[in-house]
C-alpha cells in the first residue's frame, strides 16, 4: 500500500507515539518536524520529512 505523501497531525502522533501537548513542547523548542499549515489551519507532515526526522533521532541516539 502506498503511503500518502502528506499526513494528519494525528496520523504522525499515533505513528510516533506521541500526545499532542508534548509534540507541541517539542515543536516550540524547534525539535519537531517540519510542518506544513494549511489555508484552513489544517498541520500537514511531509512523509519525507518525518522519516528525516524519524533517521536524525536514531542518529543522534
Amino acid at each position: 500500500m502506498k503511503r500518502p505523501a502528506a499526513l494528519k497531525l494525528s496520523e504522525v502522533l499515533e505513528e510516533i507515539g506521541m500526545s499532542r501537548a508534548a509534540f507541541y513542547r517539542m515543536r516550540a523548542r524547534g525539535e519537531a518536524p517540519e510542518i506544513t499549515p494549511l489555508p484552513n489551519g489544517h498541520l500537514r507532515i511531509h512523509r519525507a520529512d518525518l522519516d528525516a526526522w524519524w533517521a536524525g533521532l536514531k542518529k543522534s541516539a
